[in-house]
């Protein structure tokens, strides 16, 4: 009978539909735990294809190669060294699965199958797998080691079935995006399977960026005493070594690494680096672009593209119009320097006057309003798309949730771009954000160190500066009242009547409804960007563009 029994848990970034790369960082991660005497090396859920695969799996040719890669993985392991459980698409008995297999001495020695599909919030893996019966333990180096999928932890029954079937240790591959409450959750849900069960749990987690969504590790194991034996750090690439002895309670985690997990606003702002800092290097994008105002929000997006990517890849370029003041070309000038960024001046004067001229004839005799207002953001939006086509960068926009919610951005303009970093940021989110980034600099972020957001920046009422003396305020309620507004709308879908029962204007609440719907078809059209609420636009909450209903309280 074993005793001992040394487990590698390997928190990594895989790429999706990127098998040959993930095969690589699986067969090196493999090495690394042999060098520790590892016995074991625990890979993230779907870790050969990247996590979520989505439609992509459902290609018989992707089927093939990471069925190959399992192969090839077990092959490797004929060489005496640890074994493996990894994540992969798997066909059973004509059926897709998303499955992780243990393999040993050479060979596919076993395999759970994901029971419980989450088909909610930004998953929809029914669409593509088909749900695994409730498994038993799988027999690891004479060790019964139950392994629940992901989701199969949420619910109870998985590891009901795992306890009684006789597992002795649970192992659970992971593939659980990022919001900015979800650690505490994990954890509490972590506890409440080891009370139920009385098994320990080891929870492993990747890292990364996928299109919107983001993963943040801090992969951890919880003894059956719900003591918290190792935590891994949260935003790196690491292969932990956990050891574990056989007592007569059972199996124990020795005690091991206890890495601070970042909360708040900084682990906010990591989850942006990380999100975009993946969707350029993943994409292959060379570096980024963005028309910086004087403003906030790109201020604040030009600052996390430089700690994503570091300064050199980061162009900012200032598009002045006879509407943008002396002090945001300052204001620009000075954001620009202290990042560290290129720094660019494209006067709009001309091209705007030249749309203006060649629709003169048909807008004789109409007043002038917001149609030649956006015509300014439009002009803006093609030659930032210029640069990208003849450079090769990423454009960025640069719009925040309270915009995005109402509407106040201007399609093919300011939300022309390939990412929105600040997507599911609100207003009053950006500037704690900016302030914390002038205290703080991570050490994973390459940026300038000190104050990357000029005081002014922050200060200065926001405008959109596409006409004489414009304030955001002259458009919207102030900023604290709309994300109170938009907070009970969107992330806690109230109704009317209980909003305005926390003291808010009932018309000024029924207009801000009105514009979150009228403004459906704009964020249809809008750029992808990082996910860190629990309800973003797009995956998360997805309203009809025709939508006749309007809340009656």
């Amino acid at each position: 009978m074993t005793d001992k029994l040394c487990i590698a848990l390997a928190q990594l970034n895989p790429t999706v539909g990127d098998i040959a790369g993930n095969l690589k960082k699986a067969v090196a991660a493999r090495r690394e735990a042999a060098m520790s005497g590892a016995d074991l090396v625990v890979f993230s859920e779907l870790f050969l294809a990247g996590y979520p695969p989505e439609d992509l799996v459902l290609k018989p040719a992707f089927q093939r190669a990471a069925a190959e890669a399992v192969a090839s993985l077990a092959r490797d392991t004929a060489d005496g060294g640890p074994g493996i459980l990894i994540g992969a698409p798997w066909m059973h008995e004509g059926k897709l699965m998303n499955a992780v297999l243990y393999l040993d001495k050479g060979e596919i020695k076993g395999h759970t199958f994901k029971v419980h599909l989450p088909n909610y919030g930004v998953f929809d893996e029914p669409r593509v797998f088909q749900p695994g019966n409730p498994p038993g333990p799988l027999n690891i180096r004479g060790v019964r080691v139950g392994v629940p999928i992901c989701e199969d932890i949420w619910l109870t029954d998985v590891v009901e079935c795992l306890e009684e079937t006789g597992a002795e240790i649970l192992l659970v591959p992971n593939g659980s995006p990022y919001d900015a409450d979800k650690f505490d959750a994990r954890a509490q849900l972590v506890v409440a399977r080891v009370r139920e069960s009385g098994l320990p749990l080891a929870y492993v987690n990747q890292i990364g960026g996928q299109d919107e969504l983001v993963f943040d590790g801090a992969s951890f194991v919880i003894n059956a005493d719900y003591s918290l034996a190792v935590q891994m750090p949260a935003w790196v690439e690491k292969v932990t070594i956990t050891n574990w002895s056989r007592t007569d309670k059972g199996w124990v985690c020795e005690a091991g690494e206890k890495a601070l997990v970042e909360e708040g606003l900084e682990s906010v702002y990591l989850a942006l680096v990380q999100g975009l800092r993946d969707y350029v290097n993943k994409n292959r994008f060379p570096g980024v672009v963005l028309g910086l105002s004087g403003g906030i929000d790109s201020a604040l997006v030009a600052a996390i593209a430089a700690d994503a990517l570091g300064p050199d890849k980061v162009h900012c370029i200032m598009l002045p119009y006879r509407y943008t003041s002396d002090i945001s070309i300052a204001d620009a000038q000075e954001c620009a320097k202290a990042i560290g960024v290129r720094y660019d001046v494209v006067p709009i004067e001309n091209p705007v006057a030249g749309f203006t001229s060649a629709l003169e004839p048909m807008f004789a005799g109409t007043q002038t309003g917001t149609t030649e207002e956006n015509l300014q953001s439009r002009t803006r939006g093609v030659i930032l798309m210029a640069v990208s086509n003849k450079f090769g960068a990423l454009v960025l926009t640069t719009g925040n949730k309270s915009e995005v919610s109402a509407g106040y951005a201007t399609l093919y303009g300011d939300m022309n771009g390939g990412f929105n970093p600040i997507k599911d940021i609100y207003k009053m989110q950006v500037f704690a954000l900016s302030r914390w980034r002038n205290a703080n600099k991570p050490a994973s972020c390459l940026g300038a160190t000190g104050v990357v957001i000029p005081e002014r920046i922050i200060t200065r009422p926001p405008s959109a500066e596409l006409r004489p003396d414009q304030k955001d305020e002259d458009s919207l309620p102030p900023y604290e009242m709309l994300d109170a507004i938009l907070e009970g709308l969107v992330e806690k879908e109230m109704s009317i009547r209980d909003i305005v029962a926390l003291g808010f204007d009932r018309a000024i609440v029924k207009r801000i409804e009105h514009l979150l719907y009228i403004s459906e078809y704009k964020r249809r059209q809008a750029a992808p960007g990082v996910k860190i609420s629990a309800r973003n636009f797009g995956r998360d909450r997805r309203y009809p563009i025709t939508n006749g209903f309007r809340d009656a309280d």
